[in-house]
């Protein structure tokens, strides 16, 4: 399961409500306030490898991507 979408079970407990009901209670995430879960990248939705340097909050991958046009320059 993804991080983004815990609902992809939902399809096949819909027959049994008590059960998607029990499914719902248990594994729904939890709200974060603080921690590497509560920051996500703009663009992908990527938790882990986050720069939130200069107001960027993109990942890496997606950061390599837009370095150019944002304006930073590669050294080496």
């Amino acid at each position: 399961m993804s991080y983004s979408n815990y609902e992809k079970a939902f399809k096949q407990l819909k027959v049994k409500p008590a059960k998607l009901e029990k499914y719902k209670k248990c594994n729904s995430p939890k709200e974060r306030k603080t921690g590497i879960a509560n920051r996500r990248c703009r663009r992908c939705g990527r938790i882990r490898g986050h720069i939130k340097k200069y107001g960027l909050h993109v990942c890496r991958q997606c950061f390599r991507e837009i370095a150019q046009k944002v304006g930073f320059k590669k050294y080496s």
